[in-house]
């Protein structure tokens, strides 16, 4: 799934942290960084959000269904 413009990157990290199953960040070259590793999250993340306060675009892959309604209702509704 993509996810746009997102203005605040503390809460849109607070609500990886709140899914339960692998969420993944596909990068430019097809590979895949595990979100929830928080390692990985700050790597990954930092020069995302090194360029500006907010991100124009991201694809991302969720494990779980009900993981995927949490991040389309955070794309949707901002909650």
């Amino acid at each position: 799934m993509k996810i746009y413009n997102i203005e605040n990157p503390e809460k849109f990290l607070e609500l990886i942290k709140q899914c339960k199953g692998r969420v993944e960040l596909v990068s430019k070259d097809g590979d895949r960084l595990n979100l929830k590793s928080e390692l990985t999250k700050y790597l990954a993340l930092s020069k995302l959000f090194s360029d500006s306060t907010f991100i124009n675009e991201m694809e991302l892959i969720a494990s779980e269904p009900d993981d995927v309604m949490l991040l389309l209702n955070y794309m949707m509704e901002g909650k």
